[in-house]
């Protein structure tokens, strides 16, 4: 193999030590240079496990992202939800109050029994909103995922 000639020019300390190396190990003085260079053009494993955690940490700051969002988002219906139903719901008087009660155990448990399917399924009305709005459609209109499964949003 044909090797390209280098000319460089080192301080004098420097030229010492490289000699005094290339006389303890019995090489020539451009083979230790070349070593030294190609060292230094190769990453070593350091390197490439800082390159390795710097990836993993951009995914997982990415990820805190998504998360922190989606609980934004979360939080804030919930308060926009809790917020209407407070204005618009009328108190109901005493005595129809324990019936009330008896229909609304029924109408959670309907509910739990819907959010199992879901979560089940892995579908998720956050993604499904996220997705219909990033894409800048609805899907066939409000009501087009209870019109496709009329089981989804019983009440």
């Amino acid at each position: 193999m044909t090797k390209a000639r280098l000319s460089v020019y080192l301080d004098p300390d420097m030229m010492a030590q490289l000699a005094e190396l290339a006389d303890c190990k019995r090489q020539p003085k451009s083979l230790i240079a070349e070593a030294a260079i190609m060292s230094f053009l190769t990453p070593d494993d350091a390197d490439r496990r800082e390159a390795v955690v710097t990836r993993r940490l951009d995914l997982l700051t990415r990820q805190g992202e998504r998360l922190e969002r989606d609980v934004s988002v979360a939080a804030e219906t919930l308060a926009l939800f809790i917020r209407f139903w407070l204005t618009v719901t009328p108190p109901l008087p005493q005595s129809a109050q324990a019936a009330a009660q008896a229909t609304g155990r029924e109408r959670f448990e309907s509910f739990l029994e819907s959010l199992g399917r879901r979560l089940a399924k892995g579908r998720s009305v956050l993604r499904e909103v996220s997705f219909d709005r990033l894409n800048g459609t609805r899907r066939g209109g409000p009501n087009a995922s209870a019109a496709s499964n009329p089981h989804e949003h019983q009440r």
